[in-house]
């Protein structure tokens, strides 16, 4: 019988000591102990085990891929199929789209006074990662915005 855990898991967090890992698909959180080579921000698929002899942490033991997203946010306004969709949809309201080529877009309409808010909640929030990292290719995020329109897109890029 083994206790090994299959999945991708985003590092939330990383330092000297230890790293934080959450499998993206079930939300459940890993703590790495030292020795591990990872940083916050890295996307892992990986299988993981519990580290003897306590089983208190994890430890890698086969990584099948490794990226890194970085997310940011952009001076470019959103582009005119981003205002085009976020006209058509009321305040609140979240549209996803699948870019040309790889990746995909989130259009989300807020009040105007609250986006430069709604932007720093994309950045803030552990589940921008993960998104990001169950999307095949996506290295970056991207949060652009029009605080007088209210529309904030998201996009997850290659």
């Amino acid at each position: 019988m083994t206790d090994e855990t299959d999945g991708t898991f985003v590092v939330t967090h990383a330092d000297a000591e230890s790293a934080v890992l959450r499998d993206v698909d079930s939300g459940q959180v890993h703590t790495l102990g030292d020795g591990h080579e990872v940083e916050a921000g890295d996307v892992l698929t990986a299988t993981l085990a519990p580290e003897p002899p306590l089983a208190v942490t994890m430890e890698v033991v086969e990584v099948t891929a490794h990226r890194h997203v970085t997310l940011e946010s952009s001076a470019e306004p959103p582009t005119t199929q981003e205002r085009d969709i976020a006209a058509e949809q009321g305040v609140g309201e979240l549209t996803k789209r699948e870019r040309a080529g790889k990746g995909e877009i989130h259009v989300i309409t807020v009040p105007a006074a609250e986006t430069d808010a709604a932007v720093e909640d994309v950045l803030d929030d552990e589940e921008t990662l993960a998104r990001a990292a169950r999307i095949p290719d996506v290295t970056r995020v991207e949060v652009r915005s029009d605080a007088e329109a209210g529309t904030v897109s998201v996009r997850y890029l290659p």
